[in-house]
């Protein structure tokens, strides 16, 4: 199941384009404007995360953090055009877990995201065998088999073919697979991603030319078939 994520900004356009780049990164996203309204769809949607904005209308980041702490220890980042040192600090003794300063990248805010989420124990539990089709996968023996014959893999491609096996049928993004395998996104280096993919593709499907087990999908990324 995909991770809840609730933005909250008076921004709309900041908003619109942090929902759509998150839910292109596999999780579910909920928006509000500010904290009162944040509030309430808290307590209703109980997100896994919360990305906040500082600086709102009706109810600042602060008094909601506040308000927030009384009923569930949420993980939050502070999202902020603030970049006074005693506003980071105040943020964090309040309990926010992260903190970004606006103007920012997407996929900066979207590997902080993942970070906390590992850092409080909000990541899914990780499966040590992967079974998909002719594909196993053993993470604690580091093998891969394909009709039941082992095939020797780089370890990128180990933990390309481990990520897209984990959740068959969805679209992972080339910056999704590139922080999988390497811990953190950098710019320029998407594209390695398709490299890497070609070279597994070579040592594991029937007919490369016509793949069976991970698809392109056009404009985004790659999947792993489902069985």
């Amino acid at each position: 199941m995909s991770k809840k994520i609730m933005v909250v900004d008076d921004e709309p356009r900041l908003t619109s384009l942090l929902e759509a780049y998150l839910s292109q990164e596999g999780f579910h996203v909920v928006t509000a404007s500010n904290g009162r309204e944040a509030l309430f769809l808290a307590r209703q949607e109980k997100p896994d995360l919360i990305i906040l904005d500082i600086l709102m209308p009706e109810m600042d980041g602060y008094e909601f953090m506040r308000l927030q702490r009384k009923e569930r220890e949420t993980p939050i980042i502070l999202l902020t055009a603030k970049v006074e040192e005693d506003d980071k600090v105040i943020g964090l003794e309040i309990g926010a877990d992260d903190y970004v300063t606006k103007p920012f990248r997407p996929r900066e805010l979207t590997a902080r995201v993942r970070a906390v989420l590992r850092r409080t124990g909000q990541t899914e539990p990780i499966a040590e065998v992967l079974h998909s089709a002719n594909i196993t996968l053993d993470r604690e023996d580091h093998t891969v088999k394909v009709s039941d014959q082992f095939v020797d893999l780089t370890p990128s491609e180990f933990d390309l073919l481990a990520a897209l096996m984990s959740a068959p049928g969805r679209a992972f993004s080339r910056l999704d697979l590139l922080d999988r395998i390497q811990g953190t996104a950098y710019e320029g280096y998407e594209r390695t991603i398709d490299v890497h993919i070609k070279n597994l593709r070579a040592k594991i499907e029937p007919d490369p030319r016509s793949p069976r087990y991970i698809k392109t999908v056009y404009g985004i990324g790659y999947r792993f078939a489902r069985e």
